[in-house]
């Protein structure tokens, strides 16, 4: 009775903390006008808990950056109770080890009992995580933050937010427009009911879209399909922050005893065994592995398995057995990844100019160092503009964010991007260092420059067609304006002298918002583009350098 109660206590605590997960990631939005808003916007939920208690980017943020990012104090709520627990938070609090369980489940509907013991018993393979963590640690050690792309939470973030969260928005809005154009009255008013309760529970503002969604889900899909023929194969093979939990938990001094004098060896202890852990008698219990599930004690006929304090040693495992082979092969595979991806042109002399970090970003070295692609800087963003890399960046950049004007420009007040980055990659700043002090001021401050415009004049209608066209003076934030009209005498096709207002850009009060790009008429390229040049956070790339200036990266 006492381990069914448990069992229960661990699901309802899976369900909270994945309902919150999924609350937060989905309040990771900004709902309004920025241009109307008189004080500093901030988002009213902690949106990034998760991230910013998740020891294993802790560990690697302080790693990479000999610091320690003051949110990430969070994760003592996490690595603390697992030195007396074990890891309990892969069991009962990890998202996408929840995800994972769920999906474990169907598996296990169909597989007939002795080929789901067997397949629940502990495999040598199950050591991989640990080589994984061993190499992603030393690279971190060497200033490269390449754990994002596997971190459970981050990838949980990244994949649900710029992929599922996405293509769930555009479904029910469909859905609901299909209703509301219907003939019948009676689906019109449940169309305009549903969109009021749906727009305040998951509905996004406005629809967005993110470059890679597919393949991002893709991925994702990938990882909850192997579910289906391996119980939590990502927590049991692939997973670093559970290789982490798992050294962690060695001096845990909660855990598993055997009453082997009680067992008749019917095994039903791994009928449902997530973590792998071999909890059967004749066998070493693996301390490292266990998720404090308690589904062995639950499905134990004899009583004969028991979870308590201080429990007997005799058959436990205390710590991953590893070959030292292996270890090294880690530590040298987490040395050479950096001057492999580092070796490529595009990292320090042919950068992308298309590559235009968000406001508050640090230099290109210090943000790689820090930025762990979770994506939550795209997803609060309220344009739209901020989108996952490619290889704009490199291989050690994939997926970190880059302003895409023609999707959407950087609002002139908007730094919600640098108050949801849990690592610093973008530093926090306010909406007046963003924008900068007015020029009476007498301490005057530059704004945070982001790149500068160009303007192609052989698409620029004005310049190339004699037709007057001022969007992109319109729409520039800056005051004064960083786009400047001057007449000029031009003759059109016909032969025939008029006068246009052809623009140009000042560099200096051009702080690469993209707004002119955004607003371009001009469809397929644009006739003004924002390249990275003059950008803030880099004191070489300069249209004009500076004298005694040095780059950092």
């Amino acid at each position: 009775m006492r381990s069914q109660t448990l069992r229960k206590i661990r699901l309802a605590s899976q369900v909270i903390f994945f309902g919150l997960f999924i609350f937060l990631l989905i309040k990771t939005e900004f709902h309004g006008s920025l241009r109307s808003a008189t004080t500093e916007i901030r988002l009213p939920y902690p949106v990034g808990i998760f991230l910013e208690a998740d020891p294993l980017i802790a560990f690697c943020n302080a790693l990479s950056t000999h610091a320690l990012y003051h949110g990430l104090i969070w994760c003592l709520l996490i690595l603390v109770p697992t030195l007396f627990l074990g890891r309990f938070f892969c069991g009962w609090i990890c998202p996408l080890g929840s995800m994972n369980h769920f999906f474990s489940n169907f598996k296990s509907e169909r597989k007939q009992g002795l080929q789901r013991i067997e397949l629940n018993r502990y495999k040598k393979w199950q050591t991989l995580k640990y080589y994984i963590l061993v190499a992603l640690l030393v690279a971190a050690a060497f200033g490269g933050m390449v754990v994002g792309v596997m971190d459970p939470i981050s990838l949980a973030v990244r994949s649900l937010g710029l992929s599922f969260l996405p293509g769930i928005n555009y479904g029910l809005n469909a859905f609901l427009d299909g209703l509301y154009n219907s003939k019948l009255g009676v689906l019109r008013i449940t169309s305009m009911v549903l969109q009021f309760v749906l727009q305040a529970l998951i509905l996004s503002f406005k629809q967005p879209y993110f470059r890679q969604a597919f393949f991002l889900g893709l991925l994702f899909i990938a990882i909850m399909v192997l579910n289906l023929r391996i119980t939590r194969f990502w927590c049991r093979a692939l997973c670093p922050l559970g290789a982490l939990l798992g050294f962690t938990s060695r001096w845990a001094i909660f855990g598993m005893e055997k009453h082997t004098e009680k067992c008749h060896d019917c095994n039903r202890c791994a009928l449902h065994c997530q973590g792998g852990d071999d909890p059967v008698p004749g066998a070493p219990w693996r301390k490292s592995e266990c998720h404090l599930c308690f589904n062995c004690v639950g499905d134990c006929p004899e009583d004969g398995i028991k979870f308590k304090f201080f429990p007997g040693a005799r058959d436990t495992v205390d710590r991953p057995q590893l070959q030292r082979r292996r270890v090294f092969a880690g530590v040298a595979a987490g040395v050479g990844l950096l001057p492999l991806l580092r070796s490529t042109s595009g990292f320090a002399v042919e950068s992308d100019p298309r590559l235009i970090r968000p406001p508050g970003a640090l230099a290109e070295r210090e943000f790689l160092a820090r930025c762990i692609r979770c994506g939550e800087c795209m997803k609060v963003c309220p344009n739209n503009a901020l989108q996952p890399t490619f290889l704009e960046a490199g291989l050690e950049g994939i997926w970190t964010p880059v302003l895409v004007p023609r999707i959407g420009y950087c609002e002139p007040t908007c730094v919600l991007c640098s108050q949801v980055c849990p690592t610093g990659a973008i530093w926090e700043i306010t909406p007046t260092e963003k924008i900068g002090s007015s020029q009476g001021d007498q301490n005057k401050k530059k704004p945070v420059k982001l790149g500068t415009a160009f303007y192609d004049r052989g698409r620029c209608l004005p310049w190339a067609m004699a037709t007057e066209c001022i969007v992109c003076e319109e729409w520039c934030p800056t005051s004064p304006k960083a786009i400047y009209l001057h007449p000029a005498e031009m003759a059109d096709g016909q032969g025939i002298v008029k006068t246009v207002r052809q623009p140009s850009v000042d560099p200096e009060r051009c702080t690469g918002c993209g707004a002119c790009e955004h607003a371009c008429p001009v469809k397929d390229h644009p006739a003004v583009y924002i390249t990275s040049i003059g950008e803030s956070r880099s004191e070489t790339n300069q249209i004009l350098l500076r004298q005694g200036g040095r780059g950092k990266g």
